[in-house]
């Protein structure tokens, strides 16, 4: 037992643990526990005047049973009451029992709260400090809701230590990441910023903290601090170690503030004001200039130190992409890492220029490095380290180098790691496609991209280099010419298989004049390879036997013994078997003139954005920023939404060939753009006519046409710059007036997020799941969306929204969200749907028009002719009717007018117009206030391409807004 001196604190508690120690099994050890809980709860239960000190002891013993891991479910009471005493030691017993075993959910929690609060509001620093440790190390969100008002008053308050200003930043902080719609805005946030001036440097680094994150949501309160930051970073990096003795690490003066200050500014562009973007630019030149400097102290800690600095100001001036000088001697300072001995450096200078290398400025400084990042590519022995070169190659190649780059890359490929294996082959395949050097070298450099690392190469690439063959009528000889050698080799990867059927398929009729490469031989070749591949490639190369049939008709017999072999006409595979019955069918009953055109050569495939860097900017986002800059366009952000619609590539990727007998293209839709399964359109349809037939499961996305370039000019569009506002996304107004006669379907979606809705309705009231999609592989952060009934419509439709559970969407993720709507009365306009939420660092906002309009709360009526004309006489009152004849915006359907019309909520009566073009109709409009009648006669004029639409309702408004959306359809 340990030697405890009288007048000792908590001697019992000494006795316990020594106990504990001492205990030879875990059995003993559990008796003793055992023993003690009992003794604890006898005195909690019996003793009712126990004092602080006793209540202190036996809490302290509570809290060290739990922490050998064993369940305590008694003492919170009593742990609660520590915390009105006044004593120090107690407080702060009763704050450290509660942090670490009182739940969330507890019924004490609202005790627990009014506790902290009246700590909040004491003049003692001591115990506010206490309380602020324990809102940081709860953080629960009722909590935040209760306490977090009170805390920006501490921050900003002129009586309040530093002490407590520093543990009230940093308890806030710990609360906004937990809850940030619980933290509330006001002047405070006007004021926070000052506290970058304070003397004290713990206030001023745990103040940056708070405010960056801040700064994140909402950018535009904290704009004052750009200025304050700049002042502050400036005293520190022209200030001597030894000026700031108590916050120097190593002779580096205040590295974390630095690293603070330097990510709080970049969440804002450039300083407009030339004063302090001069000083800000002083501030930058001298961190580089200092990295020059010879090392203070060989520790390893000053390097750390100093070169964390560095590289975040690295950051700040890629981030600013502003000052041609800074970043070519940044680009300049990262080189002389890329041969350090420390990986680590090696590892963040290649990271670091890889950013560099999608500047304007100082792509062609990083150019000059490329045999140091190739020699690294090469004897790196961290396989992480070589993949970062990897990276650096792809985002430094253009025109002048590619031929090189591809070359090294491809050398590499042949023993490089397996997990960067098939993100080199994807980067190879882009970088070919992009800078060819002319369109042989392209096809040559992929036959031999498939030939060392076959197994990596994915469905788009050999899908890519037929689909730029077939574009490229210069190109199809040599392609048939290459791959028919390719496949003479013994040991051939299936992939290479696929694009010799393929391309032998539509083009072998170019070399068969050559008897090393006549039909038979063609024929022969591609057989000896059709028993060792998989049932998918099998069924492409029926394909070809069929092709081969119209373009070889010497051999007809041949292949129609191949199509007859019971191997293929009973095969397992379902699918092998139909091609194999009904290609012998087809070449069998068809005459050569319904072959020919049956099996004529394929089209060119439409223009699309290349599926290859599709696929690549799902594993990695930031590839479509270093295409944009290699272009010579410039951006400081991330692509953003900009609510610009014209500004998205087109990322829909088309599908493969379909079965020989299609008739006619059909529209084209990928998995990845419908998140939310709600479109309308087949998922994976294709631009093809009747031709090459290939099974589903390799869908071919389409390719540019011809032209002067492969890829298509995706990579000429820049990234939408950051800007939030008010106004309309583009194409929001059209969108919505689809879902005039629909209740599902996408209501808007660009690069970044896709919105669906889902929508029922009945009488009066309707039900909107709205569904975000994050397109992404990064989280929107502080997502946030927003429903708002401007002007009168508050009045006439009430809007119930619930709040998302959650405020991050991740990579990928999708989110729900249910909203309520009742109609008062009849209204015109629609809820706005504004969602906010953070991309990357920069704030994004999207306004749309909520799908609620007048004619959701129609009810069909049916009617005979009689109620139908007698109701229609006595609606003649002035304003009652309304009548347009217009010119039809879409060509002229019955069926289709039929459709929309009921989609529209009609119902519609057959046979009461004598005219039976003409189609009458009758609804009723709910409301909470009143019910609308409205009935309609819609004659289409098919000669003239006009309408004349007529409607009558019991209200003027709702026949002039009916009448408007009607417009709109037809």
């Amino acid at each position: 037992m340990p030697n405890v001196a009288k007048g000792d604190g908590m001697r019992g508690l000494a006795v316990f643990i020594s106990d504990i120690r001492n205990c030879k099994s875990k059995e003993a050890e559990q008796k003793r526990i055992n023993k003690e809980l009992a003794n604890i709860r006898s005195k909690f239960k019996g003793d009712k005047t126990l004092d602080g000190y006793s209540k202190k002891k036996y809490v302290c013993k509570l809290l060290f049973i739990f922490l050998l891991g064993h369940d305590i479910d008694f003492g919170h009471m009593e742990a609660v009451n520590l915390l009105s005493s006044n004593k120090y030691t107690e407080k702060q017993i009763g704050y450290l029992f509660i942090s670490v075993l009182v739940n969330t959910n507890s019924d004490l929690i609202r005790l627990i709260i009014g506790s902290i609060k009246n700590d909040l509001l004491s003049r003692n620093a001591v115990h506010i400090c206490l309380a602020l440790q324990c809102i940081a190390n709860i953080g629960s969100k009722e909590m935040a809701e209760s306490l977090a008002p009170e805390i920006p008053k501490l921050i900003v308050s002129g009586e309040t230590i530093d002490a407590v200003k520093q543990s009230a930043c940093l308890c806030l902080l710990r609360l906004f990441r937990t809850s940030p719609d619980t933290v509330p805005s006001g002047e405070w946030t006007q004021r926070v910023g000052h506290l970058l001036n304070d003397q004290h440097l713990g206030v001023v680094t745990a103040a940056t903290s708070l405010i960056h994150t801040l700064a994140q949501k909402t950018p535009e309160d904290f704009k004052n601090c750009v200025s304050l930051a700049i002042s502050r970073l400036s005293r520190i990096v022209t200030s001597s170690y030894t000026d700031l003795q108590d916050y120097t690490y190593y002779f580096v003066p205040a590295p974390w503030l630095s690293v603070k200050l330097l990510r709080l500014l970049q969440v804002y562009p450039p300083p407009e004001d030339p004063a302090a973007r001069g000083r800000l630019n002083e501030c930058l030149e001298t961190i580089l200039n200092k990295a020059q400097e010879p090392p203070k102290s060989k520790k390893v800690q000053h390097s750390n130190a100093k070169n964390a600095v560095l590289f975040e100001a690295i950051n700040l001036i890629i981030h600013h992409d502003t000052e041609p000088t800074l970043l070519v001697r940044a680009c300049n300072q990262l080189g002389q890492f890329l041969q350090h001995r420390e990986t680590n450096l090696r590892y963040l200078a290649l990271e670091s220029m890889c950013l560099l290398a999608s500047s304007e400025f100082s792509h062609e400084a990083v150019k000059k490095h490329m045999d140091t990042v190739i020699t690294a590519l090469k004897t790196e022995r961290d396989v992480s380290v070589r993949q970062r070169a990897v990276d650096l190659l792809y985002g430094m190649c253009d025109k002048s180098n590619a031929e090189e780059i591809v070359a090294e890359m491809l050398a590499y490929l042949e023993t490089a790691d397996y997990s960067i294996r098939e993100e080199m082959v994807l980067k190879v395949a882009i970088l070919a496609e992009k800078y060819p050097v002319d369109y042989t070298w392209y096809v040559d450099t992929i036959l031999n991209l498939i030939r060392i690392a076959g197994d990596y190469v994915s469905d788009e690439v050999w899908f890519r280099v037929i689909q730029i063959v077939i574009n490229r009528d210069d190109v199809q000889g040599y392609a048939a010419k290459v791959v028919f050698e390719a496949l003479q080799a013994p040991a051939c990867h299936e992939n290479m298989v696929k694009v010799g059927g393929y391309i032998l398929g539509e083009f072998g009729n170019l070399i068969a004049g050559d008897q090393r490469s006549s039909p038979m031989v063609q024929f022969q070749l591609l057989h000896s390879k059709y028993h060792l591949c998989s049932a998918p490639t099998r069924g492409l190369l029926l394909s070809t036997y069929i092709k081969f049939i119209n373009l070889f008709p010497e051999i007809k017999g041949q292949l129609q013994d191949v199509l007859r072999n019971n191997n293929n006409l009973r095969n397992a595979d379902a699918e092998l078997q139909q091609r194999a019955i009904e290609y012998l069918q087809l070449s069998t009953v068809a005459s050569q003139d319904v072959l020919a055109t049956v099996l004529e050569e394929m089209p060119p495939f439409p223009e699309r954005e290349s599926s290859i860097l599709a696929k690549l900017k799902k594993k990695k986002p930031n590839v479509s920023d270093i295409e944009v800059v290699k272009e010579g366009k410039k951006s400081s952000n991330p692509p953003t939404l900009n609510n610009s619609a014209a500004n998205t590539p087109e990322a829909t990727p088309a599908s493969a060939p379909v079965p020989v007998m299609a008739a006619a293209p059909a529209p084209v839709q990928s998995a990845s753009d419908d998140l939310l399964g709600l479109s309308a359109g087949p998922a994976a349809a294709a631009p093809i006519t009747n031709n090459f037939a290939a099974p589903a499961s390799f869908a071919a996305p389409a390719a540019p046409a011809g032209g002067g370039g492969l890829l298509v000019d995706v990579f000429d569009t820049p990234p939408a710059q950051n800007n939030v506002s008010s106004a309309l996304a583009p194409q929001a107004e059209e969108n919505f007036f689809k879902f005039a006669i629909k209740n599902n379907g996408v209501l808007f979606e660009n690069e970044l997020l896709q919105i669906g809705v889902k929508a029922e309705y009945k009488g009066n009231l309707g039900r909107l799941g709205l569904f975000y999609g994050n397109k992404t592989s990064y989280p929107f952060q502080f997502f946030t969306p927003t429903v708002s009934c401007p002007g009168e419509l508050a009045s006439a439709l009430n809007v119930q929204t619930k709040p998302l559970d959650v405020n991050t969407v991740e990579g990928g993720a999708q989110v729900q969200q249910i909203i309520n709507v009742e109609c008062i009365s009849d209204f015109v306009d629609a809820p706005v749907l504004s969602i906010k939420f953070s991309y990357s660092g920069s704030m994004q906002q999207i306004n749309l028009m909520l799908p609620v309009m007048l004619n959701k709360f129609f009810e069909p009526v049916e009617m005979d002719a009689t109620t139908f004309f007698n109701r229609w006489k006595q609606l003649n009152s002035p304003g009652q009717e309304e009548q347009k004849i217009f010119k039809a915006t879409f060509p002229i359907d019955s069926d289709t007018s039929r459709t929309k019309l009921l989609g529209f909520g009609f119902g519609l009566l057959d046979g009461v117009d004598p005219n039976p073009d003409n189609f009458v109709g009758a609804g009723i409009i709910k409301a909470q206030s009143s019910q609308v009648g409205c009935l309609l006669r819609l004659e289409p004029n098919m000669q003239a391409q006009m309408y004349r639409l007529t409607l009558r309702t019991s209200s003027t408004s709702v026949t002039t807004r009916l009448a408007d959306l009607l417009l709109k359809l037809f």
